[in-house]
């Protein structure tokens, strides 16, 4: 590495928490921060996973969605955060982030790779949980 100079993982990781990576810019990231790669390759791949909709004609069982999101309660307690449901608009589940949960910078994550991955494995008509302020 005589010569060149790596980027700042910051000019690499997208703030967008819908960012596709491609193999290129996680190896970039791979270069500088390895565990984030993974981590990141992790969560691409998971997203991917529950990106798979349910039946159009499938219920939602309320009671289900309800049960997953005591579920998902406990996991954001352990970090302050907290989880109301709002309301169950068609296959939307509608939530608000509470406690720690407002303002922190990994909320966005965690609704998607917590809240919906619960919600969606209870509930599978569920197409999509909102955070509703």
């Amino acid at each position: 590495m005589t010569g060149t100079k790596l980027p700042l993982l910051q000019d690499l990781v997208s703030t967008d928490p819908a960012h596709q990576y491609t193999e290129d810019e996680l190896d970039a990231i791979e270069q500088i921060d390895a565990a984030m790669a993974l981590r990141l390759a992790r969560a691409q791949h998971l997203a991917q996973q529950n990106r798979q909709e349910a039946p159009s004609d499938q219920t939602i069982d309320e009671a289900q969605v309800r049960l997953a999101i005591d579920e998902a309660r406990a996991i954001l307690a352990q970090d302050g955060g907290d989880l109301e449901l709002i309301e169950i608009q068609g296959r939307t589940v509608k939530v608000r982030l509470k406690g720690a949960c407002v303002g922190c910078p990994n909320a966005t994550l965690d609704l998607r790779n917590v809240v919906e991955r619960i919600i969606k494995r209870r509930s599978p008509g569920v197409h999509e949980v909102q955070n509703t302020f």
